[in-house]
């Protein structure tokens, strides 16, 4: 091969790992996603885009009507607005996130503690 035809050659073969490393994954979840918001119905618990969690109440083609509250606040939002079916949750319990924070604050704590013994002994 001379070094056109070899250029040519690396070409497409960048094309296609892009093609199925970015392109095709992405096209598979907006398809995913799609489905997803065209199967909610009434009775389904969904959560927005902006962290609403709601029941929907009645589903139209475009939109939907989601009660939010056990007072019966209801919202209406477009079917492109919901995120998921069900209620999202983070990954991490909020346990483990203030166990960091006491201990990253214990070891000032200490010091402030030493640091007024050290200045009556002078």
């Amino acid at each position: 091969m001379d070094g056109n035809t070899y250029s040519i050659v690396m070409l497409v073969v960048m094309l296609a790992i892009f093609y199925f490393l970015l392109i095709r994954p992405e096209n598979k979840r907006k398809k995913k996603a799609e489905a997803m918001r065209e199967g909610i119905k009434k009775g389904d618990t969904v959560t927005t885009i902006g962290g609403i969690v709601g029941r929907v109440v009645h589903a139209n083609k475009d939109t939907l009507i989601i009660e939010t509250s056990e007072d019966r606040v209801r919202v209406e939002v477009t079917r492109w607005a919901i995120s998921t079916t069900g209620v999202q949750t983070t990954d991490q319990p909020v346990e483990e996130k203030t166990d960091k924070k006491k201990k990253k604050e214990e070891p000032a704590a200490i010091e402030e503690k030493a640091a007024p013994a050290e200045e009556k002994k002078d």
